[in-house]
């Protein structure tokens, strides 16, 4: 009885040494993360802040924009979003439009074209595969300035110069990589015996490409349309050098039209009408972050 004692007494004892020592442990923990949090939240505050002064510059007077710097308004001016709806040659409306007509002819390209090339590479066995699938990543390397002067000329020579076929047609030709290798990894997650399944039944490549392969692909296409749209619509070097009327412009441009080198420029307008042009951003996001998430979850980075 007394070795029993002893040793639950023993046991108890030790029971109440560990118990201060789970407390300290459990509050370091709470505060190392209260301390994350509010680094988080200062650290995300920093990065918005920039977005959150163009908001509040654009409901403010010209004359104060560059007086305050904080995010504090002491008066509203809602008619700088009037007078950049109207301020050049057209309403921007008409901007948005032709942002939309490049932007979702592009996704149409990108989607179509590359989802073509990937299942290519994936599925299919032909000769210099290999070099050929070497040779496109390398592409992804290439900057866009390198090839935009023999672009310019060849678009020049067909006509096509301040038309929105630049920025369309060569999509079609599956010229982004970076989307090509993305859904090549995709392709060569799914299990070929899917594909010798409908073979059996009859299918060929084509059949198998658009019944069974590209319903499963809804996650890398998603994540294909979104960056695209994102890509696109804020693409200014590309459309500056083949855009070059008014009537064409996209958004891009038309913001950087507000500005007047003689120092005349309209900043609550461009403030204003920026903040216009980020939301169908904002909203993509919004609403597609799932599709993002699990389309670069579910790819080749793995």
């Amino acid at each position: 009885m007394s070795a029993n004692t002893a040793a639950l007494a023993q046991s108890t004892g030790a029971g109440e040494d560990r118990s201060p020592m789970k407390s300290t442990t459990a509050a370091g923990r709470a505060t190392r993360s209260i301390i994350k949090h509010v680094l988080l939240v200062v650290a995300s505050l920093g990065m918005i802040y920039p977005l959150l002064w163009m908001l509040v510059s654009s409901l403010r007077p010209d004359e104060l924009i560059f007086r305050e710097s904080g995010l504090l308004l002491t008066s509203l001016e809602f008619g700088n979003y009037v007078e950049g709806w109207n301020a050049l040659s057209h309403p921007f409306s008409h901007f948005l439009w032709n942002s939309a007509v490049v932007v979702f002819g592009s996704i149409l390209a990108n989607l179509i074209s590359c989802s073509m090339a990937a299942y290519a590479f994936a599925r299919l066995d032909f000769r210099f595969k290999k070099p050929m699938f070497a040779l496109m990543l390398l592409t992804i390397m290439l900057p866009v300035h390198v090839v935009i002067i023999p672009q310019y000329i060849l678009f020049s020579n067909l006509g096509w110069v301040n038309t929105f076929l630049p920025l369309i047609v060569p999509k079609i030709l599956a010229t982004d990589a970076f989307f090509v290798f993305l859904m090549v990894q995709f392709i060569r997650g799914i299990p070929k015996d899917l594909d010798e399944a409908a073979r059996i039944d009859g299918a060929g490549h084509i059949r198998i490409f658009i019944q069974v392969i590209l319903p499963l692909m809804v996650p890398a296409l998603a994540t294909t349309a979104i960056f695209t749209f994102m890509w696109t619509w804020n693409d200014f070097f590309s459309q500056l050098i083949f855009l070059t009327s008014p009537d064409v412009y996209t958004v891009p441009l038309a913001l950087q039209s507000f500005l007047d080198s003689t120092g005349e420029s309209n900043w609550g307008a461009m403030f204003a009408m920026s903040i216009v042009s980020i939301l169908p951003l904002f909203l993509i996001f919004l609403f597609g972050q799932r599709f993002l998430i699990k389309g670069m979850a579910t790819t080749g980075i793995k």
